[in-house]
């Protein structure tokens, strides 16, 4: 069953389109990627359905609703969150009052705290952490901070931008252990993600995206093997010219 149907969307930036009409769907309680060269208008395609971009053509329809124009806030508490690129935490603000902030919509002090338990629970080192200032933290707990912060939200599609930039091999691991955790617990994931074998190796199916059209789509495995993609994307062509092939 699809929960996210992205159909013919167009965005443009001035005179240039950033997004060329593209088509894609995020089934429930899947894992769905969109990879692509920086420019092929991954991110873009996020802050559209987030309502952070205003949309030139095209549809958004989540559960059944079609959400195109409707404000930020609406769509977050309709069940769209986004872990933005670059963590974007609060850096003079604790980690427990980052923590709050993601639940800026919601009105119920104990179901908050049952909110801020959960995200503990899934991420220890911050409940250890709770007191100290969010830029104090190394990158990978902040990535942990910023995607707490989206669970605050009770999310049920989690879109993530870019969740392994800039992280070490061993905190990306670690990070997309809690996306897998995450699906499993029943949240929808959208991911962008410039290390596409992590991301084919995690998603159900994936989009790649070609300066603003989709040019390919196919399960994770298919496009992980796909002789073009591992060209293109997961620097096969590199290591068979650095071997002499």
């Amino acid at each position: 069953m699809s929960l996210l149907t992205v159909k013919d969307l167009q965005v443009s930036y001035g005179g240039i389109e950033a997004l060329k009409g593209i088509s894609f769907t995020v089934e429930k309680g899947q894992i769905v990627t969109l990879i692509g060269a920086n420019g092929a208008g991954k991110s873009t395609a996020l802050r559209a359905i987030s309502g952070l971009v205003p949309v030139k053509a095209g549809s958004i329809t989540f559960d059944g609703k079609e959400i195109k124009g409707w404000d930020t806030s609406r769509i977050v508490s309709e069940g769209i969150v986004m872990v933005p690129e670059g963590r974007r935490v609060f850096p003079n603000l604790t980690v427990l009052e980052n923590l709050k902030i993601g639940a800026y919509l919601r009105k119920d002090p104990a179901e908050v705290s049952a909110s801020i338990q959960y995200v503990f629970e899934r991420f220890p080192r911050l409940k250890e952490r709770d007191w100290q200032m969010a830029g104090t933290l190394s990158g990978g707990e902040q990535q942990m901070l910023a995607v707490g912060r989206a669970l605050m939200a009770r999310p049920r599609l989690l879109m993530m931008d870019e969740p392994s930039l800039g992280l070490a091999p061993l905190v990306v691991r670690d990070i997309f252990a809690i996306i897998q955790r995450l699906m499993q617990e029943g949240i929808t994931i959208l991911l962008i993600e410039q290390n596409a074998n992590a991301a084919l190796r995690a998603a159900h199916y994936g989009y790649v995206l070609e300066t603003g059209r989709v040019t390919l789509e196919d399960t994770g495995t298919n496009l992980l093997n796909n002789q073009k993609v591992r060209d293109a994307y997961l620097g096969q062509s590199r290591k068979r010219k650095a071997q002499g092939e």
